[in-house]
């Protein structure tokens, strides 16, 4: 599942097209994704201009001159693929009617450029947020620290972790305590805070719900591992190369000093990647 940075770099590759542009024309290929598309979906797009495209966790989120918001999920296998319109209307051989068959939702946009939304599995969202809609707000705002902001230090990543009676790898999955983290960067943030996913999460922190130097560690490898991830010049796999430990099970511990294996074990349904040597 796309994490924060791949939808970062979704978000970037989308400004150019998206950002001050008016939908021009919108086409829903089906009636819905995991849920339903919202009424007058299309009617509510059509004429508005984007004024802002942000992010908000794992959420992209379009503000509308009209007030509404956009709110995208890119789901399991969700992907954007802009192209100028002109280019996209000549293409019409088979290869590309195969390649459109998972195009579920095409934006004609006011740039020249036409931005369709692919998602073969169906479990992205798209929803429209009217500014008194405050249910959907309400549940963005209640969301944890974006990690690359300075909201997000030790501190508040200490506070939110005391009284989880849960391990230190389940919380960072939870988006209460910090927005945006999933399995692959929870996994590589531990591991080069040599920190063990099993840990109680409350260890991390004092009685007192300050943070201890495990925190410290912790919430700058979330940092790290996230603007590298931004940065690296992956391709559009979601799991690309660059990973430490991640779907590296059987392979060498890169720490130095470690001559630990990377070993892959369960938890809470989903796949840990770990040094057991070094990960205390």
């Amino acid at each position: 599942m796309p994490e924060l940075p791949e939808v970062e770099r979704v978000r970037r590759m989308l400004l150019p097209a998206l950002q001050g542009a008016r939908f021009t024309r919108v086409t829903l290929n089906r009636a819905d994704l995991r849920r339903p598309f919202p009424k007058r979906f299309t009617r509510r797009l059509v004429g508005q201009t984007v004024s802002a495209l942000t992010r908000r966790g794992k959420y992209l989120l379009a503000t509308l001159s009209s007030g509404d918001v956009l709110l995208m999920h890119l789901g399991m296998s969700g992907w954007f693929r802009v192209e100028p319109t002109s280019d996209r209307a000549r293409r019409r051989d088979r290869d590309a009617a195969l390649e459109r068959r998972h195009d579920h939702v095409v934006f004609v946009m006011s740039s020249g450029m036409t931005v369709t939304y692919s998602d073969p599995r169906r479990f992205g969202v798209m929803d429209l947020v009217a500014p008194d809609d405050g249910t959907e707000r309400s549940a963005l705002g209640r969301m944890g620290p974006e990690p690359l902001s300075r909201a997000f230090d030790a501190a508040a990543l200490a506070a939110r972790c005391a009284g989880r009676r849960v391990s230190l790898k389940v919380a960072l999955l939870d988006q209460h305590v910090v927005a945006g983290v999933g399995n692959i960067y929870a996994s590589e943030a531990l591991h080069r805070a040599r920190l063990s996913p099993f840990r109680l999460a409350p260890t991390i922190a004092t009685r007192s719900r300050r943070p201890r130097p495990a925190a410290v560690r912790l919430a700058a490898a979330i940092k790290q591992v996230l603007r590298r991830a931004i940065a690296a010049k992956e391709s559009r796999r979601y799991r690309g190369g660059g990973f430490r430990v991640y779907d590296r099970a059987g392979e060498p511990c890169p720490n130095t000093g470690c001559r630990g294996t990377v070993e892959r074990v369960w938890q809470a349904g989903r796949s840990t990647f770990y040094c057991p040597l070094c990960q205390k």
